[in-house]
């Protein structure tokens, strides 16, 4: 198999176990492209890209933009703040004014869940969705994934524990799904509050004590509580969740085991990880970053051939 079974990459539920390895196995090459010299290849260069940012983003949006020029596709960036979208423009008119300069792919960001599978059934360019609200976030789960085969050999067979607000997080549901179909287990833990209800029904295992999950897991996957997406209270205090859910060094120590850390980012550090675990020899968060650039280098390559 040499390319995808899709034309976009919408989210993890849409592509195959075997889509996952191409693309791993592609971003393999272009890690080594990364540590050289010359980080740069002429693989797109042909190409134009459009990152459509609806949401703000730091790290995805320059993991995007470098994996792009990376690639010496040529770029155009997109944000709502200061476009047309402030006097009411409607998202298809925006991307179809965008398309009609010539531009082959679009990487979006949206608040609303299944907006790039909207412009997927409305528009020609290959749609990336670099998060659609609390619905998926496929890029992330696929450098998370990315990260623990290299750090641990393989998939098949790990534990992995989800820890925090899974309840408004696009991270968790693409981790479970991409993780599943590499073969892993896979528990989420944090407040009853913060645990969408029948979870259960995505073969999950579920918990609330966060050192038995530290316990049962290879890798622990530490999700930031989501504030800004929060309407309610999900619980009283900041600092009551540090003390019930937060994952520190002293939880480490206590193990009979060596885990892995992984965060997606941001961390509120003193908050869901204490900076003695985001900086320990256990933390793979930094590697993490530096995997995203060459998994999205892989998914805008493997993409750009579905367009042949």
């Amino acid at each position: 198999m040499s390319q995808l079974s899709t034309k976009h990459l919408l989210g993890i539920k849409d592509i195959t176990a075997n889509d996952i390895q191409l693309i791993f196995e592609t971003a393999d090459n272009f890690k080594e492209v990364l540590n050289r010299p010359i980080r740069k290849v002429p693989s797109l260069r042909d190409i134009t890209i459009a990152n459509v940012f609806f949401e703000n983003s730091t790290r995805t949006r320059l993991s995007f933009e470098l994996a792009e020029k990376r690639l010496s596709a040529d770029v155009v960036n997109f944000s709502s703040s200061n476009s047309s979208v402030k006097k009411g423009e409607t998202l298809i008119d925006t991307v179809n004014n965008i398309l009609s300069m010539k531009v082959d792919m679009v990487v979006m960001r949206h608040s609303s869940p299944g907006a790039p599978h909207f412009l997927a059934r409305n528009i020609s360019a290959n749609i990336v969705n670099a998060g659609d609200g609390t619905h998926e976030h496929p890029t992330q789960a696929l450098l998370d994934a990315f990260s623990i085969r290299e750090k641990l050999g393989d998939v098949a067979g790990k534990k992995i524990a989800i820890i925090g607000d899974i309840l408004h997080s696009r991270v968790a549901l693409s981790n479970i799904f991409c993780l599943q179909k590499l073969g892993a287990e896979v528990m989420v833990c944090g407040p009853t509050t913060l645990i969408p209800k029948h979870i259960e029904s995505l073969g999950v295992k579920v918990g609330q004590d966060v050192q038995k999950a530290l316990q049962w897991c290879d890798v622990a996957n530490v999700l930031r509580i989501q504030l800004e997406r929060q309407q309610i209270k999900y619980f009283p205090s900041l600092r009551e969740y540090s003390l019930y859910f937060g994952v520190n060094k002293k939880m480490l120590d206590q193990l009979d085991k060596e885990i892995v850390i992984m965060h997606p980012g941001p961390i509120n550090r003193g908050v869901e990880l204490n900076s003695d675990v985001a900086d320990s020899e256990h933390s793979i968060i930094l590697q993490q970053v530096e995997n995203g650039v060459a998994i999205r280098m892989a998914v805008l390559y493997l993409l750009a051939g579905a367009r042949q």
